[in-house]
């Protein structure tokens, strides 16, 4: 098994929609969607979700992964809001878009975990994913030729 990247206590609980047993097949142009229960080990006012992937070229290179607004983790909790206290048990939907530059095939252990307002750890988890294509890569759109007559 790959080492950890960064610190960070398990979630209580997490669910990748769509994905049974590892590896998670993810499409490209899609978000994934990660429902996770986690246990705050310390009060925090704000909080940013990190992801980074490790792919392995012959060597393994970890790769920072840019989540833009999804990043602002306390956007997305589902069960309470910001700020956060020690000990409260939180419900957070995590998502993050497969970009096209995510080759078909690769194969990868995402690492995501979630920082408080000083960087320190809240939890991490890491979930081993292949990249799939898009399942609706472009929606054609039908035009309606029905012409009326006087």
């Amino acid at each position: 098994m790959e080492g950890v990247i960064n610190e960070g206590d398990l979630p209580i609980n997490q669910h990748v929609e769509g994905c049974i047993t590892p590896p998670c097949l993810l499409p490209q142009l899609q978000d994934v969607v990660i429902n996770v229960v986690f246990r705050a080990t310390r009060t925090s006012r704000s909080m940013r979700t990190l992801a980074t992937a490790s792919v392995n070229f012959g060597i393994t290179i970890d790769i920072e992964y840019d989540l833009g607004p999804n990043a602002v983790t306390c956007n997305f909790l589902t069960n309470t809001y910001c700020p956060v206290l020690k000990d409260e048990v939180i419900q957070y939907t995590l998502k993050m878009y497969i970009e096209p530059l995510f080759i078909v095939g690769t194969a990868a252990t995402v690492e995501f975990r979630v920082v408080g307002e000083t960087n320190e750890p809240l939890w991490c988890l890491r979930i081993p994913i292949r990249i799939v294509p898009a399942v609706n890569p472009v929606h054609e759109i039908e035009q309606n030729t029905t012409r009326l007559t006087p």
